[in-house]
């Protein structure tokens, strides 16, 4: 099958099992990890000086519901500034559902319906590791490049190790996003405890969880910015 079939068929796999109960924000584990990242994520921005969302035109490629561009509206942007696009039509219309001020289209990231250098923000969470085909990540990050205005940013959350559990998904090492978006500016750190880890400790004390996060290599995401020149 072609890789895009094969992502629907994953991403089909998935929600006929438990993931949904997995990642509820009513366990422990996960809203640990969910709050974590969004801690790092606005540590992200203002060590970078991006404080001021207001006048941002952002992009989330593999947008799912929305629920992290409506993370961004909460920090500061503005719905109209907004776009989300997934391969899924189910998650649209979900995402349009919950953000009808939003503008969420169905569509490949291969080919993103914008204007070039037309965007200030691409949001990427866990895209890339869904994706096996080499040559499909290079037209997709070339696309992302595209459409971003010279200076605009790329945010990269995606894991780094691979699933042993999961043969749909492949982690995205440093040396790979570098070949990426070859001639950007990348700044990449080392988060999310991984989640067996999170799941066995969170429960027990969120301080000790905290701590142990604090060992790079017991984290298994990069979050990071990736500036185009």
């Amino acid at each position: 099958m072609d890789e895009i079939t094969r992502i629907k068929t994953a991403y089909a796999k998935r929600d006929s099992g438990n993931k949904k109960v997995l990642y509820s924000a009513f366990k422990t584990d996960s809203l640990f990890i969910c709050q974590q990242r969004e801690k790092a994520l606005i540590g992200l921005l203002k060590k970078h000086g991006i404080t001021d969302l207001s006048d941002k035109r952002i992009l989330e490629i593999g947008c799912g519901k929305g629920n992290v561009l409506r993370d961004f509206i909460g920090y500061g942007a503005r719905p109209e500034n907004c776009r989300g696009i997934d391969l899924l039509p189910d998650r649209i219309e979900e995402a349009v559902r919950i953000s009808p001020n939003i503008n969420f289209r169905c569509c490949s990231a291969e080919n993103i319906i914008c204007g070039d250098e037309e965007l200030d923000i691409a949001l990427v969470f866990t895209v890339f590791t869904s994706i096996l085909d080499m040559a499909m990540k290079k037209r997709i990050a070339c696309e992302i490049l595209r459409i971003l205005k010279p200076g605009g940013i790329i945010i990269w959350y995606d894991y780094h190790m691979d699933n042993p559990s999961n043969p749909d998904v492949r982690g995205v090492r440093k040396k790979e996003i570098y070949s990426l978006f070859p001639g950007c500016e990348i700044h990449l750190k080392r988060v999310t405890l991984a989640p067996p880890l999170a799941r066995a400790i969170s429960p027990v004390s969120v301080i000790l969880a905290q701590i142990v996060e604090k060992i790079p290599f017991l984290c298994t995401h990069y979050i990071g910015i990736i500036r185009k020149a």
